[in-house]
């Protein structure tokens, strides 16, 4: 840990191997999101139209096309498969943690590099989001690269940085909108602010050149989706999954002021207490204009999302790369022992009983559907599941004693565990359970040709699976449906003809 960069070189490749690719063919696409995505990619092929996504056949003003293009280009490729989907975002991913890895390397030294770079590779959130098949991965690239441009820029005066930041923020823009450019712009007003150097940073953000080259990048796809959709593009993108999700909150994605807080605090584990003891130094961080600039970029994002309306825990994730990098920067000052080995010990014990957990959950669960998904659990918790989180949570008490090592290397060892947990018993155990009913379902109607109608069931990941688009009605006589089991006896006599953790696929007497 202070002598040796080879070692932890080693161990940045593994976290990114384990975190972002493992699996990452393994498991069926996630509803709805990853399923929304590639279908919208399919549909693409399927219309000969790669400028305006459509979602079974609707348009689908959620998102702009770039990160359809990257996923057509690795289908086209590799191949119609969960890999070639899911690789855009891993790649970027892996790019994600190497422009952190060379920011803090630039202006501090490699070893702070690379524990900023293995501790963001090896929290339990990050390669959640590097193996999902949605714009997330690649946005989080672009914006934290912008904002670590504009940085450099403010600190260096090299007017390369300030075109970089520009160029940034059309690729964000061109990913999922305004909210590219607002964190950025938001961010480093505070920034310049704290700093009395208003005049400077409209300098900066008025840049006639910066500009064009934000408008070369981004304008083109707007202009051209306005030409095929018209007004209902405006309406559908910018007001409606724009301003209407700050507004209000949009699909029951709702939540608290404080929804965000919980989301961070499991969302960076195993690196928890390192968080809160680095935030908890307050006023000695903000004498550093880095620690200060990290700040501003955190908790504007945490406070920007907290505000919002419609909230998804991977919003926050915006903020994160401030949080790792401000942590690899304190990461000399770790607390006792006994905290930081606490959260992911109770991690690893609450994996650990789990199927116990959800036992005791099932009688007091409302939603009828969960129930059914969650009936047959047990089966899915096997020996390999219990010795695996058995034996980490033994580890993390040993690690809470042991005075031998370091604690920042054992630390970044319990990252390294939480990782391989996540890509290769989590992920693939919550699939079984919720997706590959989906995946099987859909596998059935391809082979035998039904012609099959969704009631009461938004999974697009059917469609692609299925590979064709599906009306969603209610069913007719003779139509095959797929549905939840609970909306069984509501289709009477039907003949079922799939069944699996609450979906159910049959077919209605002519």
């Amino acid at each position: 840990m202070t002598s040796n960069h080879t070692s932890l070189r080693l161990l940045l490749l593994l976290a990114i191997g384990l975190g972002f690719f493992l699996n990452i063919h393994a498991v069926p696409l996630f509803d709805l999101d990853e399923g929304a995505f590639s279908e919208a990619t399919r549909e693409m092929f399927l219309r000969g139209d790669f400028i305006s996504p459509y979602l079974n056949g609707e348009p689908r003003f959620d998102k702009p096309a770039f990160i359809h293009w990257l996923q057509a280009a690795s289908v086209l490729a590799l191949g119609w498969n969960e890999f070639a989907l899911r690789l855009p975002s891993a790649l970027a991913a892996t790019l994600w943690v190497l422009v952190v890895y060379g920011f803090v390397r630039a202006v501090r030294d490699e070893r702070c590099a690379l524990i900023a770079a293995i501790a963001m590779a090896t929290s339990l959130e990050i390669p959640i989001i590097a193996k999902a098949a949605t714009a997330d991965a690649t946005l989080n690239l672009f914006i934290t690269s912008a904002m670590l441009a504009a940085f450099l820029f403010q600190q260096r005066q090299r007017r390369a940085y300030l075109y970089a930041c520009f160029v940034l923020m059309g690729l964000g823009f061109l990913t999922k909108g305004p909210v590219a450019v607002v964190i950025p712009g938001a961010v480093t007003l505070l920034f310049y602010l704290s700093r009395g150097e208003f005049k400077p940073w409209l300098r900066a953000v008025f840049n006639p050149v910066g500009i064009m080259l934000f408008l070369a990048v981004a304008l083109p796809w707007y202009v051209l989706q306005y030409l095929k959709e018209g007004d209902a593009f405006i309406a559908g993108f910018f007001f409606k999954h724009n301003v209407g999700r700050f507004q209000g909150a949009m699909e029951g994605h709702g939540g608290s002021l404080f929804y965000y807080v919980p989301v961070v605090l499991i969302g960076l584990l195993p690196y928890t207490a390192v968080l809160i003891k680095t935030l908890a130094q307050g006023r000695l961080l903000w004498r550093d204009e880095l620690n200060r600039y990290l700040l501003i970029w955190f908790a504007l994002v945490f406070v920007l999302f907290s505000l919002s309306g419609t909230k998804l825990p991977h919003y926050v994730v915006y903020g994160y790369a401030a949080l790792y990098i401000l942590m690899a920067l304190n990461f000399d000052r770790l607390p006792g022992r006994g905290w930081l080995f606490l959260p992911p010990l109770l991690l690893f014990v609450a994996l650990l009983l789990l199927p116990e957990f959800i036992t005791a959950a099932l009688p007091h669960i409302e939603d009828a559907h969960a129930v059914a998904m969650l009936h047959d659990h047990a089966v899915y918790f096997n020996a390999t599941y219990r010795l695996f989180f058995a034996a980490a949570t033994v580890l993390m008490l040993y690690f809470m004693g042991e005075t031998r090592h370091s604690a920042q290397a054992k630390l970044l060892a319990s990252g390294v565990i939480t990782v391989f947990a996540v890509s290769f018993l989590i992920t693939p155990l919550v699939a079984a359970l919720q997706q590959a009913p989906i995946k099987e379902a859909a596998a059935l109607v391809k082979a035998r040709d039904y012609p099959v109608v969704m009631w009461r069931l938004n999974t697009p990941s059917f469609n692609v699976y299925a590979e064709r688009l599906v009306e969603k009605r209610a069913p007719r006589a003779g139509d095959v449906v797929l549905t939840k089991s609970v909306y069984l006896a509501d289709l009477t006599g039907a003949e079922v003809l799939y069944q699996k953790n609450g979906i159910v696929l049959a077919r209605l007497k002519e």
